[in-house]
């Protein structure tokens, strides 16, 4: 079981592709999410159960009436919610292996009979995810596979470039009113710039439908001297794959985009100062990442990465300003210098 959010799905595909590798005679069900679902719907070998929690308490009635009488050996509790605890309690399996004492929130340590014991609570999250595998002797298989739909990439064709290679720059961490994971709009603008005016490259935004999303992209169109394509709104979860998949580099900040573009193969640029990406970057891109975490926990904190709680924030309106748009070009350059074909 995990349910949310897009980027934690695609966190949970290495332990997917290790139990399907190493107990491949294994039926596998998997409760999620109602969006989420459309993210990895097309994966096979996986029974998906839903569970929408825009129904309130229907949710737990819908799972109760899909799980009648049935029951499994083991149950992975990859969820830190109240929400999902509760429901773990509607599903019949003889093992519910959940997350250590140490980092199991809303009291889910109660709700499950075995814990991981992992090696460090340090962890990245696909790591953290990987103790449940782990907890049974079996060796990670460190691949997402995370499936592209051609019916998508077709619908997005008249959208994007035929003719050379495109960046997506996705400038939005969450659709909420305000998010200090979020970068300038002027430095999006000037990175876009660049990459159009001395790369010779299409840029595309992408995003979600919220007015906040699509206020950010008016601003950074505004800004640009050659616009970029606009899709923010303007595509289903399995057409962001798809655009994801065939751009030639993603930039963004800790958002699901990111992660799905690192599910796909495709190399990402991470902008991180407000949270850590030793715990939530693209996992596969270790080295594109632009990290000024550290020196954000240190000038609001007076704190060091080594001394600050593992997955401690920096909420503060300037913390993303410490990253310039020298810095992130440069590791434009550096990953198409790494990349070239």
């Amino acid at each position: 079981m995990r349910l949310s959010a897009l980027g934690d799905i695609t966190h949970t595909l290495p332990v997917l592709r290790t139990l399907q590798a190493r107990w491949p005679s294994t039926s596998i069900t998997w409760i999620i999410g109602k969006t989420e679902y459309e993210l990895v719907k097309n994966i096979d070998g996986v029974e998906f159960i839903i569970f929408d929690k825009s129904r309130g308490s229907g949710a737990y009635f819908d799972l109760r009436c899909q799980l009648k009488g049935r029951r499994f050996d083991i149950l992975l509790d990859m969820q830190l919610s109240i929400r999902a605890s509760i429901a773990s309690l509607f599903i019949p399996a003889r093992v519910k292996l959940g997350f250590d004492k140490k980092r199991a929130k809303d009291l889910q340590w109660l709700f499950t009979n075995h814990k991981i014991k992992p090696s460090s609570t340090r962890q990245h999250v696909v790591d953290s995810f990987l103790e449940f595998p782990k907890y049974f002797g079996l060796e990670p298989v460190m691949e997402w596979n995370l499936p592209v739909v051609s019916t998508a990439r077709n619908a997005l064709f008249h959208n994007l470039p035929d003719d050379k290679e495109f960046a997506v720059i996705n400038p939005c961490a969450m659709a909420k009113s305000r998010d200090w994971r979020d970068w300038s709009s002027e430095g999006y603008a000037a990175v876009a710039d660049y990459l159009a005016g001395q790369r010779g490259m299409t840029v595309v935004l992408t995003g979600g439908p919220s007015r906040r999303e699509k206020n950010v992209a008016d601003t950074i169109l505004s800004l640009c001297q050659e616009k970029p394509v606009n899709l923010v709104g303007n595509t289903s979860i399995p057409e962001l794959v798809a655009v994801l998949d065939m751009a030639r580099l993603v930039i963004a900040p800790d958002t699901g985009p990111a992660h799905i573009a690192n599910a796909v193969g495709t190399p990402v640029i991470g902008l991180y100062a407000s949270t850590n990406p030793e715990r939530a970057g693209p996992y596969r891109f270790r080295k594109y990442w632009v990290n000024r975490y550290p020196e954000a926990l240190e000038t609001w904190h007076q704190t060091s990465v080594s001394d600050a709680a593992w997955g401690k924030r920096v909420q503060h309106a300037e913390g993303m300003a410490l990253i310039t748009p020298e810095e992130v070009i440069n590791m434009a350059d550096k990953l198409l210098s790494d990349t070239a074909l």
